[in-house]
């Protein structure tokens, strides 16, 4: 597999888990940035070049900041836009034909469940993750008859630098204390704990495998029963 990012530190580190996770697995990766169309061609060129084809593509941006609906300007919202939702269009969209030439492939884009149950403070996240998740609806359906699937996950707390950075936002606007602030989030999780990092990517394998071949532009949340939908 390759891995992309803009911060080789944190690629070399995630290499490194992987590897260790899946007993040496081969795991290589590209410093590059998918706001930035060049960054893309580059990344699709390098995994066929390294592997022969782009069979799984998972589409993974990073948190935009934080912040509420009103509150952000124009800048914010351009910038957001291009890492939420153009640049994981623009890899999809280098991707999907030669699946859908093989006539196999997954693409499956990472969300949010703030995207059913928005969160004000994380407008950008809230707004431009629910126009990623119809895009990939309309994905799956153009593409369902090439043997590609396109789907969505969408976790909930998750034990991240991401989480720890929101909570850390909300302590410093509302004055409260961090502890407090995670502990009343958890406490609203039924199963009463974030997510390990890895019980969200065991649900993008899943996704990417053979055995989830009839599941096609839909969204699997991943919360712990956080999220109130039926």
């Amino acid at each position: 597999m390759i891995i992309t990012g803009r911060h080789e530190e944190n690629l070399i580190a995630a290499a490194k888990d992987i590897q260790g996770r899946h007993g040496g697995a081969r795991v290589e990766y590209l410093v590059s940035d998918m706001t930035d169309p060049a960054s893309a061609q580059a990344s699709l060129s390098a995994a066929e070049r390294l592997f022969g084809a782009v069979d799984v593509l998972v589409l993974n941006a990073g948190g935009p900041p934080p912040g509420r609906i009103l509150a952000l300007d124009d800048t914010a919202w351009r910038e957001a836009f291009e890492l939420i939702v153009l640049g994981p269009l623009r890899l999809a969209r280098l991707a999907l034909p030669a699946m859908a030439a093989r006539g196999f492939g997954r693409v499956i884009a990472v969300t949010s469940t703030a995207v059913r149950q928005p969160q004000p403070d994380l407008a950008l996240s809230v707004v431009l993750r629910s126009e990623l998740t119809s895009a990939v609806n309309l994905l799956a359906r153009e593409y369902a008859s090439h043997g590609v699937t396109v789907n969505c996950v969408a976790p909930g707390a998750t034990d991240t630098g991401r989480r720890r950075a929101v909570l850390e936002n909300r302590a410093r606007a509302t004055g409260a204390a961090y502890a407090d602030l995670d502990a009343a989030d958890t406490s609203a999780i039924p199963t009463g704990r974030a997510a390990d990092p890895a019980e969200i990517a065991d649900v993008i394998a899943f996704l990417a495998s053979e055995a989830a071949s009839y599941i096609n532009g839909t969204t699997l949340t991943v919360d712990g029963g956080r999220t109130e939908t039926i």
